[in-house]
């Protein structure tokens, strides 16, 4: 198979759909690998690194896309590459489409196959492709608050941990996921107070234990929601519902009863935000706007700021999924791998994911209705 690699064209997406590690891994299984020329660079990795490992250099865009029979990216693809989709064309991605009506007519309409990193999953529930940047976005979104409480940027001007004398600020955490668990690790270390906010007693039990008890935990519902995000210095979205919008925890007039220059960080906004204030998306050169006197945080890619980590991390859980894909042709993996039949979004012009139909409006029609018998 000829696996294409073209460069993120994303704000300040500096990330890369493989390492040259990876590219290794596929190029001694005989496959052929077409690297847009300058992809790597943001991550750290040069043309010459993945040439070393057999792997093409393709100057122009529109080659990689051309030449490919898989696409591997690491963000969606924009209105500038729509032209490229095509019908046989396989695009192996991060992908969202509950929050990109657009984007996902634009894949039915194409006919090609599109398969979702966020949706792959497990048996036990466990998202394995999504898991690495939700820690990454985890840990990042503390840290983003905490630069964005100072004064300079808008913020209360106080200091995450406080210091002797001083209380701590107050960091609040919509979800106890694999995101909402990140977190608190980091807001705990710096040694804000934490209070976390989760709907499922098992998991409120699990973070009780683990933290030894040094977070606060809530259960959701809208009481305890207002009464937290009123005493927040730093809220922080990290609701998920796979493949779906997130829900709108947080009401518009729970946000003007927070504290002038507090923060507010929604990792969930590239699944339509769970606060109902983050309206917009925001990016790295411009990541931040104020409303009801809160400064808001709504950057959809946010590992994209760390991209080294980010791109090793990345490769590490995709390459395995890749690999089966490129070996077997993607009919055959489907069927050998069913926590892959769960990452496919779009095929044969049909959407065939449930919640993504219903968040853009489209018809659902199941994949197994679609595909041959085995």
């Amino acid at each position: 198979m000829i696996i294409g690699v073209p460069k993120e064209i994303k704000n300040n997406e500096n990330r890369v759909a493989l390492t040259p590690g990876g590219a290794a891994m596929l190029t001694a299984n005989g496959h052929q690998v077409l690297i847009e020329a300058g992809a790597g660079a943001g991550s750290g990795f040069s043309d010459d690194d993945y040439a070393k490992e057999g792997a093409e250099i393709v100057p122009e865009t529109a080659d990689v896309w051309g030449r490919a029979d898989m696409i591997m990216k690491v963000k969606e693809p924009l209105p500038s590459e729509f032209g490229y989709f095509r019908e046989g064309l396989t695009l192996f991605t991060y992908l969202h489409l509950a929050a990109e009506p657009r984007l996902t007519e634009a894949l039915v309409q194409s006919k090609m196959t599109s398969i979702a990193y966020e949706t792959i999953q497990l048996p036990n529930g466990g998202l394995p492709l999504l898991t690495p940047m939700s820690e990454v976005a985890g840990r990042m979104s503390v840290q983003v608050g905490a630069q964005f409480l100072e004064q300079f940027y808008g913020g209360r001007g106080i200091l995450l941990g406080g210091v002797p004398g001083v209380p701590p600020a107050d960091v609040i955490i919509l979800g106890g996921g694999i995101v909402g668990t990140n977190a608190a690790k980091i807001a705990l270390g710096m040694g804000a107070n934490v209070v976390v906010i989760e709907r499922s007693a098992e998991r409120l039990r699990y973070l009780d234990d683990v933290f030894h008890g040094r977070i606060r935990t809530l259960m959701s519902n809208p009481y305890n929601i207002a009464s937290a995000v009123q005493k927040a210095d730093l809220l922080i979205g990290a609701v998920l519902i796979p493949g779906a919008k997130a829900p709108k925890l947080v009401t518009e007039d729970m946000v003007r009863t927070m504290k002038p220059g507090a923060v507010i960080v929604d990792v969930a906004v590239d699944q339509g935000g769970s606060i109902a204030t983050v309206d917009r998306v925001t990016t790295h050169s411009e990541p931040t706007y104020e409303k009801h006197g809160v400064i808001h945080y709504a950057v959809a890619n946010m590992p994209g700021a760390v991209p080294r980590t980010s791109t090793l991390a990345l490769t590490n859980v995709t390459i395995a999924y890749a690999m089966e894909i490129a070996t077997k042709g993607v009919m055959r993996a489907l069927y050998a791998n069913p926590p892959l039949k769960h990452g496919v979004n779009t095929y044969q012009g049909h959407v065939t994911y449930a919640a993504v139909a219903e968040a853009v409006g489209l018809p659902y029609t199941g994949l197994d209705a679609l595909l041959p018998i085995s």
